[in-house]
């Protein structure tokens, strides 16, 4: 296990080659796959306080796999992936949330979806109003919370 600060050659790439099955680059759309060198570099230098929980998540997608991710043919990963998520509990929650946040803020991805490269405030975005409905069940469950 690496670390707070970083994470070690082999998590860097297992990290690479996961988010390559998480985000695919996409001809069709011309935008890159989560494993490209500078959404890459984004991931690795704004872990911070999710460092030990994607190292942890990792660590674990290592010992499924029982070698580097990309030395396994897809089938083979495929098959990792799967037993991951399903027992990667917070830790994989954590590496997936990185792979995502850092996928979609970079240029390329904001452009093919249509949004203007600038910070979103001082102007904002509009969002699109919602069915509220859909929270109806949440609602009628009540204080299901624990009090604190």
């Amino acid at each position: 296990m690496s670390d707070n600060n970083q994470l070690t050659a082999a998590q860097r790439a297992d990290l690479r080659t996961v988010a390559a099955m998480i985000v695919p680059e996409s001809s069709e759309y011309r935008v890159p796959g989560a494993d490209d060198p500078v959404i890459q570099a984004d991931m690795l230098a704004t872990l911070g306080r999710d460092t030990a929980l994607v190292a942890q998540a990792l660590d674990h997608l290592a010992r499924l796999a029982g070698k580097p991710l990309a030395e396994l043919d897809e089938a083979k990963r495929d098959a990792v992936a799967q037993e991951f998520r399903a027992t990667g509990g917070a830790a994989a929650a954590t590496l997936v949330r990185v792979v995502l946040q850092c996928y979609y803020r970079d240029d390329r991805v904001l452009r093919s979806l249509g949004f203007e490269l600038r910070a979103p405030f001082p102007k904002g975005h509009v969002l699109e109003e919602g069915d509220w409905s859909l929270l109806d069940p949440v609602r009628a469950r009540g204080g299901t919370l624990r009090r604190a």
